[in-house]
């Protein structure tokens, strides 16, 4: 297994090299496939179609957003969550689509990116459907963690020979330190990931907007004190900043 690490539009890109096929550990950005298709062709020197799995840890535009175009253009396959519901769903769903976009190219933004379209597919529509433990087909070193908090079907993918874990947006990174995510859907299945994460005592865990890391038992101590005990979501943040500023306006 070789792991290849390159820099996507807003996220770190982990494509996993073998012999028998290439498997992407998240779906990227709408705007990371040719980024891809220019390392695999002209760096590995492989064909586009060497790409045989992409798994979708969750929905959010720099996780799900190039899925359904790589297998358009390569014919791997797409692996997620055995979830029933999809994630956006309704009006409200629609509203939280259009805000995921919109925070996409806002964050683009802060990285000195140029605006992009970010649009996908609000539905996704997998080939393979993943529940906790599960061995990812044709790659079967890589087990499925189901790790939800942040979203309500978030995977983490554990690679067993390396015991190194990748865990998608479960952990970041703020002003130098772990920190949980935002937005925090579930906060008790959150902290709950967190220590089932924790309790592997992996080598090194994989950050999708960080890199490759190794955590203390302070930085998980850390993420458990400073995570949320209510929902904190774009709905709710707004609801709170409208209170506040209703407040001050008195």
């Amino acid at each position: 297994m070789k792991l290849h690490q390159l820099n996507g539009y807003i996220q770190k890109i982990y494509l996993v090299e073998y012999d028998h096929g290439l498997l992407l550990l998240d779906g990227c950005c709408k705007p990371d496939v040719s980024l891809l298709r220019h390392f695999i062709e002209q760096q590995l020197g492989r064909p586009f179609n060497d790409l045989k799995l992409v798994v979708v840890t969750h929905m959010h535009p720099d996780h799900a957003g190039a899925a359904h175009k790589l297998r358009a253009l390569t014919g791997c396959q797409i692996a997620s969550a055995n979830i029933d519901t999809p994630w956006y769903r309704g009006l409200n769903g629609l509203l939280m689509y259009l805000i995921d976009v919109v925070l996409t190219v806002w964050v683009a933004g802060r990285l000195n990116k140029p605006a992009k379209n970010v649009l996908y597919p609000m539905r996704l529509k997998p080939d393979v459907l993943l529940n906790d433990n599960d061995l990812l087909p044709g790659f079967e070193e890589w087990q499925v963690l189901t790790t939800p908090g942040h979203t309500d079907r978030d995977l983490s993918l554990w690679h067993k020979p390396s015991h190194k874990v990748y865990v998608a947006d479960l952990i970041v990174q703020v002003k130098k330190r772990f920190a949980p995510p935002y937005p925090v859907f579930h906060p008790n299945k959150y902290r709950a990931s967190l220590a089932r994460i924790k309790d592997l005592l992996p080598n090194a865990l994989w950050l999708a907007h960080v890199g490759e890391v190794s955590l203390r038992e302070a930085d998980y101590q850390h993420m458990m004190t400073v995570s949320p005990t209510k929902p904190k979501t774009p709905w709710r943040t707004t609801k709170l900043k409208c209170k506040q500023l209703l407040i001050r306006t008195r």
